[in-house]
């Protein structure tokens, strides 16, 4: 009878260790898990919800660049401008912070000049998704690191709104751009805020590559100038998980935007 009964018990937990069953893997059985979807990056508690993730919410990127755009405005000498840039990037949850730089030079007929840009310092914030439509707001400001003989390089400011929303493969997007010029008026020379509109549609054509074309329009900085319309193609691709490129052209559609700009940049996540 004593031999029966510890077969009984083994067969018994046999069968109950066969019957356990953890499709999340987070150590709580599928009959009393609470949250079945635990991601395999958190920490469950008895219920099986999560009380920590193992993913850090902090993140950082840099990204290196070379541009070049060349102009024939209607009132100036035609140019060409070689730059390298240089941006890095902090994201914590849905706050992300930018900082920019980029060393020009350029070349025209009898005009020659090289030296920093203006810098950028820039944070967004992206809002919870309202029906599907991603919304973020922005706002920076423009450092007059660009060495001007006018001597009248102000620091700017800027805010943005910007909207996108999925569709299957597509994304749809826009935005509004308000910058406050503060460099001082001389002689002729004036200067206004600008506005600026963008919208376009953007295309993945799987996980690693994303293509977008888009249509800008924006004040000039100075009065009395057309306003600045230009058409964009921009392509992003993951090389793999911490590194990415970028690339873009852009063409004027006015006589007051550059003729052509080409970028080709690359990315290093940590």
């Amino acid at each position: 009878m004593k031999k029966n009964l510890l077969i009984i018990i083994s067969v018994l937990m046999t069968l109950n260790l066969y019957a356990y069953t953890d499709s999340d893997m987070d150590g709580v059985d599928d009959s009393v898990d609470k949250c079945p979807n635990t991601p395999l990056t958190a920490l469950a508690d008895i219920s099986g919800c999560t009380t920590k993730s193992l993913v850090s919410p902090h993140s950082y990127d840099v990204v290196v660049g070379a541009n070049y755009s060349d102009s024939n405005y209607k009132t100036l000498n035609a140019t060409d401008t070689f730059a390298t840039s240089f941006q890095a990037d902090y994201y914590y949850k849905q706050f992300s912070f930018q900082a920019s730089t980029s060393f020009f030079t350029t070349h025209g007929s009898g005009y020659n000049d090289s030296g920093l840009d203006d810098s950028f310092l820039g944070a967004s914030y992206r809002l919870d998704k309202i029906n599907d439509f991603s919304v973020s707001l922005s706002a920076g400001v423009i450092l007059p690191t660009y060495d001007s003989e006018l001597d009248n390089n102000n620091m700017d400011y800027t805010g943005s709104l910007n909207v996108s929303y999925p569709l299957n493969n597509l994304n749809i997007f826009g935005g509004y751009t308000l910058t406050l010029v503060n460099d001082d008026d001389v002689g002729e020379i004036t200067y206004q805020d600008t506005n600026a509109f963008n919208g376009g549609v953007g295309y993945y054509v799987n996980d690693k590559l994303y293509m977008s074309a888009s249509y800008s329009i924006s004040d000039s900085i100075y009065r009395g100038i057309e306003e600045i319309e230009t058409a964009t193609l921009y392509g992003y691709y993951s090389i793999d998980e911490t590194r990415f490129t970028t690339f873009s052209y852009a063409h004027g559609l006015s006589e007051s935007a550059s003729d052509n700009y080409f970028s080709v940049r690359l990315g290093f996540l940590f």
